[in-house]
């Protein structure tokens, strides 16, 4: 803060649950804010809160404006602006309405929505010559951007050197020696210890890229606890609050994860007005808002096998298909349901076990496709991701936060120059899925035996078992592209990169080499 003008540090813009709680939580770190929103009832219950939760007391704080000229007179130079406005044309509109308020070339406009990589690439070239766009994805929801959120920034570094204090003191924080997080859950606290979950991640696009595959793996760590529960409930029988207290086992070890918690939280819930479970009266349709259905495209496009990622974008799509699916269940026959289950009762205890298990390795394939998806994009796009330091940033204050992330850091720390392709091959998961995939390949046959449905689960083994096949089925798919559409093929007799064709329809089936 430049104590002598009593100008203040930063601008907030854009004052919905996200910009609210991260204007609270700069607040908390000793930085003044300067907050706008189009709704006039926002910016007045933003200060009202600021000064119950920060104090009166506090030179520093929250201050509301009444337009964007007014906030560019109160920030010291260069300004910084934070946007918390939905990704796509309010971006832009925010962007031009500073333009025309008077922001200058050097002031700083951080995009903190949930903004598709592409966009903030076009955005940081088409404000060049009026300001330094600069973007960072947040992950944790309200609560973390309350009290300290994974922060993912990326674009110009000279902005990030001007913003990394105060991103670096907002941010969430873990104890580097067990990894665990520095919790800061009271208002107007703030953490100085452990490290902060924030890093610069690279050039522009490659934060907001990181973050939709962050949400990839979250659309997928959230069907394997669905998938987990299904096969619980359905498979063995048990009610809400029995598998509540499974979940809650499982979180003491392996599978800790804010995801698990909030499950267990979520199951032993009774409705206010029933007091049955609550999770047995919400209807079975889930939303979604498109990142994870960006993270499959963009696995397509890159060509980057991310099946379980995909899976979950498909189980919500189906399960929006509530009327066909009610109708075809009188139609379609399976498995014979008895009362208490379908999985034999005596060896119940096993089957949990075994879950367990599957559900750990169906984790570690799924966050090995999304590291995957990652390098691949980064080498296309001439990014110098650090996985190790993206690792450590989710520790903590995002989604997919979980005790699992600190053995991710230490794989890609003792990797030798990069040297892990996949994560599969270090050496802590490689043995870990060895020894725990008999338990895998049992618990996805009880699902299919007896009728329940399982993708994540399934498609995360597949992709295991793809990547432990020395020889796969392409050489007949290869064979069969050649055959129909003369695509070619390499022969494992000759060197790399040598292509063939052979005239399948003819006599004389002869085989040419391709120039």
């Amino acid at each position: 803060m430049n104590k002598q003008t009593k100008l203040y540090d930063i601008g907030v813009i854009g004052l919905g649950v996200m910009g609210k709680n991260l204007a609270l939580n700069i607040a908390d770190n000793h930085y003044r804010v300067s907050a706008f929103d189009l709704d006039v009832l926002k910016v007045s219950g933003l200060v009202n809160q600021a000064e119950k939760e920060v104090g009166p007391h506090r030179t520093l704080g929250i201050k509301g404006c009444d337009n964007l000229v007014e906030m560019l007179a109160d920030l010291e130079k260069p300004r910084i602006f934070v946007l918390s406005v939905p990704a796509g044309k309010a971006v832009d509109g925010v962007c031009q309405a500073l333009v025309e308020a008077g922001i200058e070339q050097d002031d700083i406009v951080v995009d903190t929505g949930n903004s598709l990589w592409t966009d903030t690439i076009a955005r940081e070239e088409k404000y060049r010559h009026q300001f330094t766009f600069f973007s960072c994805a947040v992950s944790g929801g309200e609560v973390g951007a309350r009290f300290g959120p994974s922060l993912m920034p990326c674009g110009d570094k000279k902005a990030w050197h001007r913003i990394q204090p105060i991103w670096e003191a907002i941010a969430a924080k873990v104890d580097p020696q067990s990894g665990l997080p520095i919790e800061r859950t009271q208002p107007g606290e703030t953490v100085t210890e452990g490290e902060a979950c924030t890093s610069y991640i690279g050039p522009a696009g490659s934060g907001h890229y990181v973050k939709m595959v962050h949400n990839g793996i979250e659309y997928a760590d959230m069907q394997l606890i669905c998938e987990a529960y299904h096969l619980l409930s359905q498979g063995l029988g048990l009610d809400a609050l029995e598998v509540s207290a499974i979940f809650e086992r499982w979180n003491k070890g392996s599978l800790n994860s804010y995801l698990m918690e909030i499950s267990a939280d979520i199951l032993k819930q009774l409705d206010p007005v029933t007091s049955k479970p609550l999770v047995e009266l919400i209807l079975d349709k889930a939303g979604q808002k498109g990142t994870g259905l960006w993270t499959a495209v963009s696995s397509l496009q890159i060509g980057c096998p991310a099946p379980t990622m995909a899976e979950a974008v498909y189980a919500r799509a189906l399960s929006t298909q509530k009327t066909q699916r009610v109708k075809l269940s009188g139609l379609l026959s399976g498995p014979i349901s008895p009362k208490n289950g379908l999985i034999d009762h005596t060896k119940a205890q096993i089957f949990i076990d075994q879950l367990e298990n599957a559900l750990y390795c169906a984790k570690v394939s799924s966050y090995a496709q999304g590291f995957q998806l990652m390098a691949m994009a980064g080498k296309e796009q001439g990014w110098q991701l650090d996985f190790a330091k993206i690792a450590k940033i989710w520790r903590a204050g995002c989604i997919i936060r979980a005790t699992f992330l600190q053995s991710i850091t230490q794989a890609y720390q003792h990797a030798a120059d990069g040297a892990l392709e996949n994560l599969l091959m270090a050496e802590t998961f490689a043995v870990a899925l060895s020894q725990k995939q008999h338990d895998w390949r049992q618990a996805v046959s009880q699902a299919v035996l007896n009728g329940i449905p399982a993708p994540c689960i399934s498609s995360a083994l597949a992709y295991y078992d793809g990547y432990r096949s020395a020889i796969l089925p392409a050489n007949l798919l290869q064979g069969q592209r050649d055959f129909f559409g003369a695509h070619t093929f390499e022969r494992i007799d000759a060197p790399e990169g040598e292509k063939y064709h052979l005239n399948w329809s003819s006599a004389e089936r002869k085989l040419h080499k391709v120039n």
